[in-house]
């Protein structure tokens, strides 16, 4: 491929997301094309992708199953209106979802992204309290830290005070557990931290205050990815399951990141063994080749709502794009893979290795933490001397050079790798870390 001149093109016109355009444009990186375990740049050097594109592309990129599906698809039927119609592959994909679903959750919603899925899921469970005659339990409970996506729901519930400040007119009735970060007692655990499962007790706190007659659902990532990979403590969703269920409170696990074998399972609610009762899902249902995202529901919740309305549309909601052919095409072929290369099993088979190489950080002085759990890891800096706001910015930027895409939130470095990725591609990206943490810590 030829060499893309982006300065003779104007960067201005997109307002990019999530992203310091000045920054970005006064120094802009193009990804071209993607195979595998890489991206390659408009000049045409090999990019080692350690982030799955931003936690989504489990199966590596452009995998040929996947593209011919999406290609086949759109020759046979580019788009199928989804109210009061249908097309087959919505209902293979539903069913196979079912099939890997844990427990009860038999029943899907489709959305197009995990945004999308957060606030279905929320209004799903106002519905569903209103047919069981509880149409008073309106409040939701979030958590410090979390991040839910950026719609008005998901905003709210959500817990990263950056993605919050600039709204000031968020949803009304929303409560925050608190996080469940506790470095000076479970600094550089491996998996599970130890210490913790009381924290899971302030959501009593919430409920002696509000009152569980008027609480809806409480919704948290089963493993906090945004706000840098925070993993729950030992016994804490258990206990958060056990106190909703008590209380007649609906548990919402947002497994955006964390579905699709980045814990080893199909579902991070398998690992850790505690079943909510919905689920959010995006990113690895397509491996990000077509935009997609769902809501997994038990059969009592749909059953509940199904029954309240004989006569009449159950539930008034759904987007243009639900179910899209597509999408449900590049999901199903994206199952196959997974199946096919029991990929699930193989984070699984590289935990323990990829566990001891991020850990091998753990003797740079300019670390502050570490916390990992399946194949994804956040690794804390501590503060540099000069300019100590764009430490983790700086090594990112280091390590682009060095020929590894990392991500960054805040003052830590975020890897979630392909789950194809080798032993020595995983040696690869965290000697760059390595090189790319000493020299930009020293160079100021």
């Amino acid at each position: 491929m030829k060499n893309i001149n982006i300065k003779s093109n104007n960067l201005e016109s997109f307002w990019m997301p999530y992203t310091d355009n000045r920054w970005y444009k006064n120094n802009p990186r193009m990804l071209v094309r993607a195979k595998d375990m890489y991206y390659y740049t408009s000049d045409n050097k090999k990019i080692l992708d350690a982030v799955a594109g931003l936690w989504a592309v489990n199966a590596g990129h452009c995998r040929k199953r996947i593209v011919d599906a999406v290609k086949n698809q759109v020759e046979e039927m580019d788009y199928a209106l989804g109210f009061q119609m249908s097309h087959p592959k919505a209902f293979e994909l539903s069913n196979r979802l079912s099939e890997l679903m844990p427990g009860d959750l038999d029943h899907v919603f489709f959305t197009n992204s995990g945004s999308e899925a957060v606030d279905t899921a929320l209004k799903i469970a106002l519905a569903y309290h209103q047919a069981n005659g509880n149409g008073q339990k309106t409040r939701f409970i979030g958590r410090e830290r979390g991040y839910h996506g950026s719609g008005f729901g998901g905003t709210s519930v959500g817990g990263m005070v950056a993605n919050r400040t600039q709204f000031s007119n968020l949803l009304n009735g929303i409560d925050h557990l608190p996080h469940t970060h506790l470095p000076q007692k479970n600094a550089f655990s491996k998996g599970q931290p130890k210490i913790g499962v009381n924290l899971a007790n302030a959501l009593n706190d919430l409920i002696s205050l509000h009152g569980a007659s008027t609480i809806a659902a409480v919704i948290v990532e089963p493993v906090a990815g945004s706000t840098g990979v925070l993993v729950p403590p030992i016994g804490y969703l258990e206990e958060l399951k056990k106190i909703c269920s008590a209380n007649g409170i609906l548990l919402i696990f947002d497994e955006v990141i964390t579905g699709f074998g980045r814990l080893g399972y199909s579902f991070a609610s398998e690992r850790f063994n505690v079943l909510p009762d919905m689920i959010t899902m995006a990113k690895g249902l397509t491996n990000a080749t077509v935009p997609m995202g769902a809501v997994g529901v038990t059969k009592s919740i749909y059953n509940t709502m199904f029954e309240k309305h004989p006569d009449t549309i159950e539930f008034f909601h759904g987007y243009t794009y639900s179910g899209h052919p597509l999408a449900c095409a590049a999901a199903l072929a994206t199952l196959d893979v997974y199946k096919e290369e029991s990929l699930f099993n193989r984070a699984k088979d590289l935990e323990g290795y990829f566990c001891s190489a991020v850990h091998s950080l753990s003797d740079l002085e300019e670390v502050k933490d570490i916390r990992n759990i399946g194949l994804v890891a956040g690794i804390e800096l501590k503060d540099r001397h000069k300019s100590p706001l764009t430490f983790a910015r700086d090594v990112f930027e280091e390590c682009f050079e060095r020929g590894v895409l990392i991500r960054t939130t805040g003052n830590t470095l975020a890897i979630s790798p392909p789950l194809i990725i080798s032993r020595e591609e995983i040696d690869q990206i965290f000697s760059v870390i390595r090189k790319a943490i000493k020299l930009m810590f020293n160079s100021y």
